[in-house]
Protein backbone atom coordinates (compact mmCIF):
# COMPACT_ATOMS: atom_id res chain seq x y z
CA UNK A 1 0.00 0.00 0.00
CA UNK A 2 1.30 3.11 -0.79
CA UNK A 3 2.72 5.15 2.38
CA UNK A 4 3.84 8.43 0.90
CA UNK A 5 2.58 11.92 1.82
CA UNK A 6 3.70 14.49 -0.88
CA UNK A 7 2.16 17.92 0.32
CA UNK A 8 -0.26 19.27 -2.93
CA UNK A 9 1.09 22.38 -4.98
CA UNK A 10 -1.23 24.90 -5.20
CA UNK A 11 -1.67 26.57 -8.17
CA UNK A 12 -3.84 29.23 -8.42
CA UNK A 13 -7.55 29.68 -8.93
CA UNK A 14 -9.93 27.98 -11.37
CA UNK A 15 -9.86 29.06 -14.92
CA UNK A 16 -12.52 29.18 -17.24
CA UNK A 17 -12.45 25.62 -18.59
CA UNK A 18 -12.52 24.61 -14.96
CA UNK A 19 -15.58 26.44 -14.04
CA UNK A 20 -17.39 24.33 -17.12
CA UNK A 21 -16.04 21.23 -16.37
CA UNK A 22 -17.32 22.06 -12.95
CA UNK A 23 -20.50 23.35 -13.65
CA UNK A 24 -20.97 19.85 -15.67
CA UNK A 25 -20.93 17.85 -12.15
CA UNK A 26 -23.98 15.87 -11.26
CA UNK A 27 -23.50 17.44 -7.60
CA UNK A 28 -23.70 20.99 -9.05
CA UNK A 29 -26.41 20.62 -12.31
CA UNK A 30 -28.56 24.02 -12.49
CA UNK A 31 -27.54 25.28 -9.48
CA UNK A 32 -27.29 29.49 -9.69
CA UNK A 33 -23.39 30.67 -10.74
CA UNK A 34 -23.40 33.17 -7.67
CA UNK A 35 -24.65 30.07 -5.52
CA UNK A 36 -21.71 27.34 -6.68
CA UNK A 37 -19.23 30.40 -5.94
CA UNK A 38 -20.25 30.32 -2.89
CA UNK A 39 -20.68 26.70 -1.98
CA UNK A 40 -16.71 26.81 -3.21
CA UNK A 41 -15.04 29.62 -1.89
CA UNK A 42 -12.78 28.02 0.73
CA UNK A 43 -11.78 25.31 -2.26
CA UNK A 44 -8.34 24.76 -3.19
CA UNK A 45 -6.79 24.13 -6.56
CA UNK A 46 -3.82 21.42 -5.74
CA UNK A 47 -1.18 19.76 -8.04
CA UNK A 48 -0.44 15.84 -7.25
CA UNK A 49 2.60 13.81 -8.30
CA UNK A 50 1.66 10.32 -9.23
CA UNK A 51 1.90 7.92 -6.22
CA UNK A 52 0.68 10.43 -3.52
CA UNK A 53 -1.86 9.17 -1.15
CA UNK A 54 -4.70 11.93 -0.51
CA UNK A 55 -6.39 10.25 2.57
CA UNK A 56 -6.36 7.03 4.18
CA UNK A 57 -9.50 4.35 4.98
CA UNK A 58 -10.88 5.26 8.44
CA UNK A 59 -9.39 9.20 8.50
CA UNK A 60 -12.03 11.30 9.15
CA UNK A 61 -13.52 13.01 5.79
CA UNK A 62 -12.20 16.49 5.89
CA UNK A 63 -12.75 17.27 2.01
CA UNK A 64 -13.73 16.03 -1.03
CA UNK A 65 -12.47 16.49 -4.65
CA UNK A 66 -12.88 17.33 -8.07
CA UNK A 67 -10.58 16.09 -11.09
CA UNK A 68 -9.67 19.26 -13.29
CA UNK A 69 -6.68 16.70 -14.83
CA UNK A 70 -5.51 13.28 -14.18
CA UNK A 71 -7.10 9.88 -12.29
CA UNK A 72 -6.99 8.91 -8.84
CA UNK A 73 -7.44 4.84 -7.72
CA UNK A 74 -9.79 4.72 -4.72
CA UNK A 75 -9.13 1.86 -3.07
CA UNK A 76 -9.76 -0.97 0.16
CA UNK A 77 -7.00 -3.01 2.09
CA UNK A 78 -7.52 -6.58 2.59
CA UNK A 79 -7.12 -8.54 5.70
CA UNK A 80 -4.11 -10.18 3.76
CA UNK A 81 -2.34 -6.47 3.11
CA UNK A 82 -3.07 -6.15 -0.80
CA UNK A 83 -4.96 -3.76 -2.23
CA UNK A 84 -8.78 -3.99 -3.77
CA UNK A 85 -9.61 -1.62 -6.34
CA UNK A 86 -12.95 0.34 -6.06
CA UNK A 87 -12.96 2.33 -8.73
CA UNK A 88 -10.41 4.34 -10.55
CA UNK A 89 -11.89 8.21 -11.67
CA UNK A 90 -10.71 10.82 -14.04
CA UNK A 91 -10.96 14.68 -15.37
CA UNK A 92 -14.51 15.55 -14.31
CA UNK A 93 -15.69 13.31 -12.08
CA UNK A 94 -16.03 14.12 -8.28
CA UNK A 95 -15.24 11.59 -5.37
CA UNK A 96 -15.43 11.53 -1.32
CA UNK A 97 -18.15 13.50 -1.64
CA UNK A 98 -21.30 11.00 -0.08
CA UNK A 99 -18.30 10.46 3.26
CA UNK A 100 -18.82 14.46 4.19
CA UNK A 101 -22.45 13.94 4.57
CA UNK A 102 -22.68 10.14 6.16
CA UNK A 103 -20.20 8.76 8.77
CA UNK A 104 -17.69 11.32 8.38
CA UNK A 105 -14.86 8.88 7.53
CA UNK A 106 -13.14 8.00 4.36
CA UNK A 107 -14.25 4.19 3.36
CA UNK A 108 -11.57 3.76 1.34
CA UNK A 109 -7.85 5.14 0.68
CA UNK A 110 -7.22 7.16 -2.11
CA UNK A 111 -3.87 7.64 -4.09
CA UNK A 112 -3.12 9.81 -7.08
CA UNK A 113 -2.62 7.40 -10.25
CA UNK A 114 -1.27 9.98 -12.61
CA UNK A 115 0.34 13.42 -11.99
CA UNK A 116 -3.31 15.50 -11.04
CA UNK A 117 -4.61 18.76 -11.09
CA UNK A 118 -7.71 18.27 -8.14
CA UNK A 119 -10.08 21.03 -6.40
CA UNK A 120 -10.39 19.98 -2.60
CA UNK A 121 -13.43 21.27 -1.14
CA UNK A 122 -13.96 21.58 2.73
CA UNK A 123 -16.63 19.56 4.12
CA UNK A 124 -17.30 21.74 6.98
CA UNK A 125 -17.87 25.43 4.74
CA UNK A 126 -19.59 23.49 2.29
CA UNK A 127 -22.06 21.46 4.79
CA UNK A 128 -22.58 25.05 6.33
CA UNK A 129 -23.71 26.74 2.57
CA UNK A 130 -26.03 23.67 2.42
CA UNK A 131 -27.70 23.72 6.16
CA UNK A 132 -28.69 27.23 5.53
CA UNK A 133 -29.89 26.69 2.07
CA UNK A 134 -32.32 24.01 1.82
CA UNK A 135 -33.79 24.47 -2.08
CA UNK A 136 -30.11 23.63 -2.60
CA UNK A 137 -30.03 20.48 -0.62
CA UNK A 138 -33.08 19.55 -2.38
CA UNK A 139 -31.29 20.22 -6.07
CA UNK A 140 -28.29 18.17 -4.84
CA UNK A 141 -30.50 15.49 -3.69
CA UNK A 142 -32.46 15.37 -7.38
CA UNK A 143 -28.94 15.74 -9.37
CA UNK A 144 -27.54 12.86 -7.34
CA UNK A 145 -30.62 10.42 -7.92
CA UNK A 146 -30.31 11.66 -11.52
CA UNK A 147 -26.83 10.69 -11.98
CA UNK A 148 -27.32 7.37 -9.98
CA UNK A 149 -30.09 6.17 -12.43
CA UNK A 150 -27.46 7.66 -15.06
CA UNK A 151 -24.51 5.27 -13.78
CA UNK A 152 -27.09 1.96 -13.96
CA UNK A 153 -27.73 3.06 -17.41
CA UNK A 154 -24.04 3.22 -17.88
CA UNK A 155 -22.99 -0.05 -16.49
CA UNK A 156 -25.82 -1.75 -18.34
CA UNK A 157 -24.15 -0.60 -21.14
CA UNK A 158 -20.93 -0.99 -20.03
CA UNK A 159 -21.69 -4.91 -19.91
CA UNK A 160 -23.44 -5.33 -23.48
CA UNK A 161 -20.27 -4.71 -24.95
CA UNK A 162 -17.27 -6.65 -25.70
CA UNK A 163 -14.11 -6.52 -23.88
CA UNK A 164 -12.32 -4.70 -27.23
CA UNK A 165 -14.92 -2.80 -27.83
CA UNK A 166 -14.34 -1.46 -24.19
CA UNK A 167 -10.77 -1.18 -24.41
CA UNK A 168 -11.21 0.92 -27.82
CA UNK A 169 -13.41 3.42 -26.25
CA UNK A 170 -11.06 3.82 -23.57
CA UNK A 171 -8.36 4.91 -25.85
CA UNK A 172 -10.47 6.97 -27.84
CA UNK A 173 -11.52 8.66 -24.67
CA UNK A 174 -7.45 9.45 -23.72
CA UNK A 175 -7.38 10.99 -27.23
CA UNK A 176 -10.65 12.22 -28.20
CA UNK A 177 -10.06 14.96 -30.65
CA UNK A 178 -6.95 12.23 -32.80
CA UNK A 179 -7.32 11.50 -36.28
CA UNK A 180 -5.50 9.26 -38.79
CA UNK A 181 -2.60 7.19 -37.21
CA UNK A 182 -1.62 8.37 -33.42
CA UNK A 183 0.94 6.99 -30.44
CA UNK A 184 -1.14 6.93 -27.00
CA UNK A 185 0.33 6.57 -23.69
CA UNK A 186 -1.67 4.65 -21.24
CA UNK A 187 -2.29 7.34 -18.02
CA UNK A 188 -2.68 4.54 -15.48
CA UNK A 189 -1.18 1.00 -14.71
CA UNK A 190 -2.92 -1.65 -16.84
CA UNK A 191 -4.60 -3.09 -13.76
CA UNK A 192 -6.58 0.12 -13.32
CA UNK A 193 -7.28 0.13 -16.61
CA UNK A 194 -8.91 -3.24 -16.22
CA UNK A 195 -10.86 -2.09 -13.23
CA UNK A 196 -12.07 0.83 -14.58
CA UNK A 197 -13.70 -0.90 -17.44
CA UNK A 198 -15.00 -3.76 -15.05
CA UNK A 199 -12.89 -7.04 -16.09
CA UNK A 200 -10.11 -8.95 -15.08
CA UNK A 201 -6.31 -7.83 -16.08
CA UNK A 202 -5.67 -11.23 -17.85
CA UNK A 203 -9.22 -10.23 -20.05
CA UNK A 204 -7.64 -6.72 -20.89
CA UNK A 205 -4.96 -8.69 -22.50
CA UNK A 206 -7.11 -10.87 -24.17
CA UNK A 207 -8.63 -7.45 -25.61
CA UNK A 208 -5.26 -5.92 -27.00
CA UNK A 209 -3.89 -9.19 -28.17
CA UNK A 210 -7.64 -9.25 -30.07
CA UNK A 211 -7.00 -5.44 -31.20
CA UNK A 212 -3.45 -6.31 -32.68
CA UNK A 213 -5.70 -7.53 -35.68
CA UNK A 214 -6.70 -4.30 -36.27
CA UNK A 215 -3.29 -2.61 -35.91
CA UNK A 216 -3.81 -1.90 -32.66
CA UNK A 217 0.46 -2.13 -31.25
CA UNK A 218 0.97 -2.18 -27.56
CA UNK A 219 4.28 -1.87 -26.20
CA UNK A 220 4.62 -1.41 -22.61
CA UNK A 221 2.45 1.57 -21.82
CA UNK A 222 2.94 2.76 -25.41
CA UNK A 223 -0.47 2.30 -27.55
CA UNK A 224 0.03 2.77 -31.73
CA UNK A 225 -3.11 3.23 -33.22
CA UNK A 226 -3.33 3.15 -36.89
CA UNK A 227 -6.67 5.02 -37.47
CA UNK A 228 -8.38 6.57 -34.88
CA UNK A 229 -11.68 6.91 -37.23
CA UNK A 230 -11.79 2.93 -36.98
CA UNK A 231 -11.07 2.60 -33.38
CA UNK A 232 -14.14 4.79 -32.76
CA UNK A 233 -15.96 2.41 -35.12
CA UNK A 234 -14.58 -0.16 -33.05
CA UNK A 235 -15.57 0.80 -30.08
CA UNK A 236 -19.50 1.87 -31.25
CA UNK A 237 -18.90 5.42 -32.05
CA UNK A 238 -20.10 6.06 -35.02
Amino acid sequence: MTERRDEPRHTGDLTAPDWALIRRLPLFDGLDPDMLVRLLEHARVESWPRGSLLFRQDDPATDFYVILVGWVKLFRGTSEGQESVVHVFTRGESFAEAAIFAGRLYPVSATVADTSRLLAVPAEPFLRVIESEPAVARNMLAAMSRHLRQLVTRLEQLQAHSAPERVATFLVGIAPEATGAVDLRLPIDKALIAARLGMQPETLSRAFSRLRKEGIETYGDRIHVPDMDRLRRLGGDA
